[in-house]
């Protein structure tokens, strides 16, 4: 019997968001729930929290970080790849 094996081909896109650290910040500050629990329920680190607040992160930031940042903090941050 064959089998099949299956090969996938990622094509990585690349957009600047300016203000997409303060938005963040902003949204963290409206919310209730202290840095350490947000850190804990989107997965991310406080230091890396801050360099996104920052905007001081030297790569890409990946899409899923930022959807599991919006979906922590109940936002939409308005990131879209579509023109």
């Amino acid at each position: 019997m064959l089998q099949l094996m299956q090969v996938k081909k990622t094509i990585e896109v690349v957009k600047n968001f300016p203000g997409l650290g303060e938005k963040i910040k902003k949204a963290r500050e409206g919310d209730k729930r202290s840095l350490s629990q947000i850190c804990r329920e989107s997965g991310i680190s406080r230091p890396y929290w801050y360099q996104l607040e920052n905007e001081q992160i030297y790569s890409s930031v990946s899409e899923e970080m930022i959807r599991k940042i919006e979906a922590t903090l109940g936002v939409d941050f308005g990131v879209s790849f579509e023109d």
